[in-house]
């Protein structure tokens, strides 16, 4: 049997069979519902008004004709970073189709949790616009790992359908807004993580959840757009950059592209954070080594009982103002509604210092923003799961390039969290060394600049291949000193008094 489930917000009337949850439901029906814990009634991020009624919505069965209101509550327009550090390429796309009069390019960093598309022109290499979304698959869960249980347990094929679908929409969008159409794009790079890359693909993830943690495919990759389903000119390409390993992916590689990490002289730490904190250290002299460390969705608002991504009604950032007292910036200027990955890191450094957290991260009592927004004990606690995660992964990569911490010379951190991130408060609550302090750059959208980079310059793109065999590449888990690194990073420093 059947009944009609109506979205209110969306004017969509789906008809759902008996028994299958409402997130299931508004899957089925297209949207694009929120389930950081992947629908397992842990997080609930995927609440719903039904009949009037606050309810998770994978914990409700269909059972009869309702009424939804998905909006109600949610968080307003998200904050995506787009922008990195423009790199000046000359521009040699290699071969154009002959029939485009005025060709498009197409860079895309397939990101966990957003998607940037930037539409360049094929003859003068200018940035002619940039769309961001959120990525779709965020409904089947908040990081790659649980994506990629999500996969090997029912098939890629929603995942990959879904962000493909997603891909070609922006590109189409974004050609239409600059008086073209889909038909004049004639290339299309893209980066993301090993998991991204392999989702979008649709090649098995197993490889990379179990041993050896290692992708299937690790070498730059091209294929033809329309044989990926997106609707381009006929002989479009579609390349990926290569990945190094585990779920240090293309990304990562787009990041050395664009920051020109093998050429530097100085003692390099670049680092993109997120669910997964890719690092890569080294110079022209040492060559570069790479590792990823999982520190988990809490940058993102996941798992934190108020936490969300930096949008509308976040808390964005915290502050002790002259008396000790916290205060706090809301996205929006409005009443705050939760608070988002660089505010958790502000209030926790503020809550170190004011003493109402000590260096073993228990609290002395659950602190209130407002009546609605709060920090618990629990989210003290995931705080520094991650942020011990970081930490380790930073200590380790130091021991296999025989250096100390203080050697790193300069830290470049790259993504949208690392771009609204206060270096000091990282510092504070030790995700990054104390010894770091003060050497601490943003470089933005790295990973989308270089895409962006290898789309204009078929030369870059090559030397992409290049680069990522070059890389040294540690897996984590297999070194041995790993684990008790990582105890020790989940305290927080001493405060002084």
């Amino acid at each position: 049997m059947k009944y009609p489930v109506t979205f209110i917000r969306e004017n969509i009337v789906y008809d759902a069979e008996e028994g299958v949850t409402l997130l299931e439901a508004e899957r089925l029906a297209g949207l694009t519902p929120d389930a950081p814990c992947g629908g397992n009634g842990k997080c609930g991020k995927c609440r719903v008004l039904v009949d009037g009624v606050s309810l998770a919505a994978c914990q409700v069965l269909v059972t009869k004709a309702m009424n939804v209101d998905t909006g109600a509550g949610k968080e307003g327009a998200n904050q995506i970073l787009t922008e990195g550090a423009k790199s000046r390429v000359e521009l040699a796309p290699g071969e154009l189709p002959e029939d485009v009069e005025r060709p498009f390019l197409a860079a895309v960093d397939l990101g966990s949790t957003s998607v940037v598309v930037y539409l360049l022109d094929g003859k003068t290499g200018e940035t002619l616009a940039v769309r961001s979304m959120l990525n779709p698959q965020r409904q089947y869960g908040a990081d790659v790992v649980m994506r990629a249980s999500y996969a090997m347990e029912h098939g890629a094929e929603a995942l990959s359908s879904c962000i493909r679908r997603l891909v070609g929409e922006m590109i189409r969008e974004l050609a239409r807004e600059c008086g073209g159409t889909q038909e004049d794009v004639v290339r299309i790079v893209m980066v993301g993580n090993s998991c991204m890359h392999h989702l979008f693909l649709e090649i098995p993830v197993d490889s990379l959840v179990l041993a050896p943690y290692e992708p299937k495919v690790k070498d730059a990759v091209t294929y033809s757009a329309q044989e990926l389903g997106m609707q381009a000119h006929p002989a479009a390409k579609l390349s990926w950059l290569p990945n190094i390993g585990g779920f240090v992916g293309a990304d990562t590689v787009g990041c050395i592209l664009a920051t020109h990490m093998e050429e530097r002289e100085k003692m390099t730490l670049m680092i993109d954070i997120g669910t997964n904190g890719e690092m890569v250290l080294g110079n022209r002299a040492t060559g570069l080594t790479a590792c990823s460390t999982a520190a988990g969705p809490a940058f993102e608002g996941a798992k934190i009982s108020c936490g969300m991504r930096g949008s509308t009604g976040a808390i964005d950032h915290v502050y002790l103002d002259g008396g000790g007292h916290m205060t706090w910036h809301v996205i929006g200027e409005g009443e705050p509604i939760g608070i988002c990955g660089s505010g958790l890191l502000d209030a926790a450094a503020c809550l170190l210092k004011n003493g109402t957290v000590d260096e073993s991260g228990r609290m002395e009592a659950d602190w209130h923003f407002t009546e609605n927004v709060s920090l618990l004990q629990q989210d003290i606690r995931e705080l520094q799961l991650a942020k011990a995660a970081i930490a380790a992964g930073i200590r380790i990569l130091c021991t296999k390039k025989g250096i100390e911490v203080g050697d790193i010379e300069e830290v470049l951190i790259a993504g949208a969290f690392g771009n609204y991130l206060d270096p000091e408060s990282a510092c504070d609550i030790g995700m990054l060394p104390e010894e770091l302090r003060g050497r601490i750059t943003s470089v933005g959208n790295a990973a989308g600049e270089g895409a962006r980079i290898a789309a204009l310059n078929e030369s870059e793109y090559e030397r992409s291949r290049i680069l990522a065999r070059e890389v040294e590449f540690i897996e984590l888990a297999r070194e041995a000193d790993f684990q008790d690194v990582y105890v020790d990073e989940l305290e927080f420093p001493e405060q002084e008094d």
